[in-house]
């Protein structure tokens, strides 16, 4: 698979880079992101001088999020077998966070020679079908056997392909931009211990820059360390930066206790318990992402579980512009049962009322609250998936992805930082009108149950349906009732209605039975509804409810 093109390609296996988890190596599977490199001479197309090109290979399974400076992505694919489940996942994760990719069709060597040209045409054609739709349409397909024979055959055995597959890199290849600046961070992949030296971490760097005698933090660990040598492939530097492939040597630590993880300029990164993102939907994902379901998010490094919750803009600011990669908690925001797509809108009330299109905001957010606490940068990629699915189902396990915007780092961020956020719930409640007082109030009755505390509606608005406006007045009896006055009168179309009503009502209750019937039917056509709307915060402590 994967491992062994990598290990094909690699002139120079940096340390541990192929798969040491040893239940990976019973099975023949890559846990880890493995990583090493190798050089060719330089394409023409980056520079007539003669040089050389690094290439460093980061082997990744499918689902990891660690791919923040990936310039090119080789997507391993078992020629006998197509696409698989994990091959669209990374898929799915190349389109979120690379630009370019080239297909690699793996284990040509299983085909029979005088059918191998005809499979790989009929393989490749297919690859190419598939490729349509997605960012990465006409990319070069190559077809490869990493080693020929599988895990058991002797290392003798030559691979196929290998220096095609090289030439078809050194064309894609191109200057990717890089940029020194900004805090320092690097993704540890290997820490081990070198006798008489100290801790080596050897892993990526994502962003920024590092010189020898900086220090470094290791956030998860909440340790300071100072650099006291590092290296590049088996070169010592003074100076390394981002996208450099790099070991860091520090003194005094057990390398026990990363195995991996971040390390990074002291206090860039914050370690947080809930999070605010902008996200959208991965289209493959079948099924709706509801609130207050769990997810697996992938943030920064780590993968945790964690609840979300959806809102979107006000229904007013649907199409607002909004700005990228900032929260803005002056406005208010509409809480949402489940993430609003296309396929939101068939609930069964909207079939029987044939609506139109639900109208979609440009824009959608989630809280995100964590089972443990992560560290990360800002403003960092993340991943929603839901790993537990079954990787056989040939079901895309990846739910959603999206920027981190606001972290928090407060562990009772419940109480100190929520209720700043402003998500509200509509709310609607419908009662019916039971008779009337005076020209100017009326006894209401269905609108709460019978245990509410009326009180605190008092002074709230209300409508009737037959277009007068009211206030709550006050609770009226002992079983929910209350009492509406109407500031500008009744009409006197209402007060006929109301009246006509409640006299039907007296007159049936003297025993005439066929009576009753009419007057229950005519009673029921015509009810006045009171309709009480109101918005309610979803983190405010004292529960307003608040009208515009």
């Amino acid at each position: 698979g994967k491992a062994a093109r990598a290990k094909a390609l690699s002139t120079t296996g940096s340390t541990a880079a192929f798969d040491r988890a040893p239940q990976s190596r019973a099975r023949g599977i890559t846990l880890d992101l493995g990583f090493s490199c190798f050089r060719t001479a330089l394409p023409s197309q980056l520079g007539p001088e003669p040089g050389e090109l690094q290439f460093t290979l980061v082997d990744c399974p499918g689902h990891a999020g660690g791919a923040q400076i990936i310039d090119l992505m080789m997507l391993v694919i078992d020629v006998t077998k197509g696409m698989q489940t994990q091959s669209a996942e990374c898929l799915v994760i190349g389109q979120i966070a690379c630009q370019k990719m080239v297909v690699v069709l793996n284990k040509i060597d299983l085909l029979p020679e005088g059918k191998r040209q005809s499979a790989i045409e009929k393989m490749t054609k297919k690859m190419q079908k598939t490729l349509e739709n997605t960012k990465f349409c006409g990319c070069p397909i190559v077809a490869v056997a990493a080693k020929p024979g599988g895990p058991e055959a002797p290392e003798s055995e030559n691979p196929l392909g290998v220096s095609e597959l090289i030439e078809v890199l050194k064309s894609q290849a191109y200057l990717p931009s890089r940029d020194p600046s900004g805090h320092f961070l690097m993704a540890v992949d290997h820490c081990f211990s070198i006798k008489g030296q100290g801790t080596v971490m050897t892993g990526t760097i994502l962003s920024g820059s590092v010189s020898l005698g900086d220090n470094v933090e290791i956030p998860a660990l909440k340790v300071t360390k100072k650099v006291k040598s590092m290296q590049m492939f088996h070169t010592p530097v003074t100076y390394a930066m981002q996208g450099d492939r790099v070991g860091i040597c520090v003194t005094q630590f057990d390398p026990k206790l990363l195995e991996r993880g971040l390390i990074c300029t002291p206090e860039s990164l914050h370690t947080i318990h809930a999070a605010i993102i902008s996200l959208k939907k991965i289209q493959y994902f079948r099924g709706a992402l509801h609130t207050k379901a769990k997810f697996h998010i992938t943030v920064g490094h780590e993968t945790v579980m964690g609840r979300v919750m959806f809102f979107s803009p006000a229904p007013a600011d649907f199409n607002e512009e909004i700005k990228e990669n900032v929260f803005d908690f002056e406005k208010d925001y509409l809480y949402q049962e489940e993430y609003l797509s296309k396929d939101t809108n068939s609930s069964e009330e909207n079939k029987e009322n044939d609506q139109a299109e639900v109208q979609l905001p440009r824009q959608q957010w989630a809280l995100l609250e964590f089972e443990k606490p992560v560290t990360c940068p800002k403003l960092c990629l993340v991943i929603g998936s839901k790993l537990d699915t079954d990787i056989h189902a040939n079901t895309c396990r990846l739910a959603f992805h999206g920027v981190l915007l606001q972290g928090m780092e407060d562990k009772n961020y419940t109480e100190t930082f929520l209720p700043k956020l402003k998500v509200y719930k509509q709310k609607h409640k419908e009662g019916q009108v039971e008779r009337v007082m005076d020209d100017y109030s009326v006894i209401g009755r269905s609108l709460f149950k019978k245990e509410t505390n009326i009180q605190i509606f008092v002074g709230l608005k209300v409508k009737l349906s037959t277009g007068e406006d009211g206030i709550i007045d006050g609770g009226f009896g002992q079983s929910g009732k209350f009492k509406i006055r109407i500031p500008d009168g009744l009409k006197p179309d209402t007060k006929m209605l109301l009246t006509a009503a409640s006299k039907k009502k007296s007159k049936a209750g003297k025993g005439d039975t066929t009576k009753e019937d009419e007057s229950n039917k005519n009673d029921s056509a015509q009810p006045v509804t009171i309709s009480l709307v109101f918005k309610r915060y979803v983190f405010d402590t004292q529960k307003k409810m608040i009208q515009s």
